[in-house]
């Protein structure tokens, strides 16, 4: 007959042995998640061992077939992502108390933002970072999809995305509107094509679609041979280079490409389209530090795009 395990009593160390784990599920697997943690696989396998035999369960599958997490590890996971979300609240709450910001802040966004002079990202986050110099910024780039799921999980602490977040728990701020234009790449049937060209010509061409509008095909989607399918604006822009895709990109992403011969836009005015970009947060957000960032975000880029 098994014996029954004691309660596990947390300590300082099993804080640590659980950032592991979050960071080793973030990246998808050991080797992945070296650079983030400055540990070796090695390392960090022997670390998960640990963890695992803290709460006597295997938490992970990994091996020839990849990583995965097992039943049990999905389950620990989300009750890590509480805890460690609810001690980085408490940090911030002590560092409030003694009248400064420190703690962490978990920010996502979508890819491909650095290129838009017209939104002033850096400095909104150069700003927050001068007035809360304690604070550690931790930054991500994913689809439209995984930041909504990971700021609803606690994971995030806010997102910049293009898609409005319609959930009960989330406040969501509209930014500023960004231009997108159909692009083709050297070698495509239409990227020497200057004269006659028509909406119905262009929409028989293999098409690249953004798959966080397959649920809701939009208006300018409509009709496309859609092929391909991504959520990142650096995926598109390989697929359409490839010269066997017409896709949509931000035309501030897409200017380099243009400029360097490797892609050019397709009938501009009838077929360019504007996505909204939002700020979102938790609507029971309580880290200070978080809602500075929010702060800055919101008035540095909102307001750049109304003036």
């Amino acid at each position: 007959m098994n014996k029954r395990r004691p309660p596990v009593a947390f300590s300082p160390t099993d804080l640590r042995l659980l950032r592991v784990f979050r960071a080793v599920v973030r990246n998808k697997g050991f080797a992945a998640a070296q650079d983030e943690l400055g540990l070796s696989p090695a390392t960090i396998s022997i670390h998960i061992g640990r963890l695992e035999q803290r709460f006597g369960i295997r938490l992970c599958e990994r091996g020839r077939k990849g990583f995965s997490l097992t039943p049990d590890g999905v389950r620990i996971l989300d009750a890590a992502e509480a805890l460690l979300r609810s001690v980085e609240n408490f940090t911030s709450t002590v560092g409030s108390v003694k009248g400064e910001l420190s703690g962490t802040v978990h920010l996502g966004m979508v890819d491909a933002m650095h290129t838009n002079r017209d939104v002033p990202l850096q400095k909104a986050i150069s700003s927050f970072t001068k007035a809360a110099p304690r604070v550690h910024l931790h930054v991500e780039i994913a689809s439209p999809q995984e930041l909504l799921q990971r700021l609803v999980d606690g994971r995030y602490g806010a997102i910049l995305t293009p898609i409005e977040a319609h959930h009960p728990a989330i406040v969501a701020h509209q930014l500023y509107k960004e231009e997108q234009r159909l692009y083709c790449g050297r070698g495509h049937p239409l990227f020497e094509a200057r004269k006659g060209l028509t909406a119905a010509t262009v929409r028989e061409y293999p098409y690249v679609s953004r798959s966080y509008m397959l649920e809701a095909v939009q208006s300018h989607d409509e009709g496309f041979d859609h092929r391909a399918t991504t959520s990142h604006m650096e995926a598109i822009a390989v697929l359409i280079m490839s010269g066997e895709f017409v896709g949509y990109l931000p035309t501030h992403f897409a200017r380099a490409f243009v400029a360097a011969g490797e892609m050019r836009s397709l009938m501009d005015r009838k077929l360019a389209y504007f996505d909204t970009f939002y700020l979102a947060v938790r609507g029971d957000e309580r880290n200070r530090a978080t809602l500075m960032l929010t702060d800055y975000l919101l008035h540095t880029l909102r307001d750049k795009a109304l003036s």
